[in-house]
C-alpha cells in the first residue's frame, strides 16, 4: 500500500511504497546506512560471502555481518548455504527497487568511498 508523503516539483501528488519507506530509513536515517549500501553494492556487483565482502571493503568482519544481518532481516538481501559459507544475493524487490536506492543514496549522499 501506498502512502502520499510530499508533492513532487509539479504539484502532483507522489508516495511511496512500504518498501521505498524501508529504504529511506535504512540508508538515510540510521547509523551505518553508508557501510550498508557499500555492502548491498559489492554483492550486487558479484554474489560473495561475509569474508569476501570483508576483504572487497576493507571493513572489519564483526561489521559486514552486523550489517548482513540488518539487510537479511529486512529482506534486501537473500542467503544461500550454510554458516559461514553463506553466499549473500539481492533478494527480487531489492533488484525491483535498486534505481529508487540510487536516487536515495544520491539525494543523501550516502553510499560514496571515504
Amino acid at each position: 500500500m501506498a502512502i502520499p508523503l510530499f508533492r513532487s516539483n509539479r504539484g502532483v501528488l507522489s508516495s511511496l511504497d512500504a518498501f521505498e519507506r524501508l529504504l529511506w530509513w535504512l540508508f538515510a536515517g540510521s547509523v551505518g546506512a553508508g557501510t550498508r549500501a557499500h555492502v548491498l553494492s559489492a554483492i550486487k556487483e558479484q554474489p560473495r560471502n561475509a569474508q569476501q565482502l570483508s576483504q572487497h571493503l576493507r571493513v572489519d568482519y564483526t561489521t559486514v555481518r552486523h550489517h548482513l544481518k540488518v539487510l537479511e532481516r529486512n529482506r534486501l538481501i537473500i542467503a544461500e548455504g550454510e554458516t559461514y559459507g553463506k553466499v549473500y544475493f539481492l533478494s527480487e524487490a531489492m533488484e525491483s527497487h535498486w534505481e529508487r536506492l540510487e536516487a536515495i543514496l544520491e539525494k543523501t549522499q550516502r553510499g560514496k568511498r571515504r
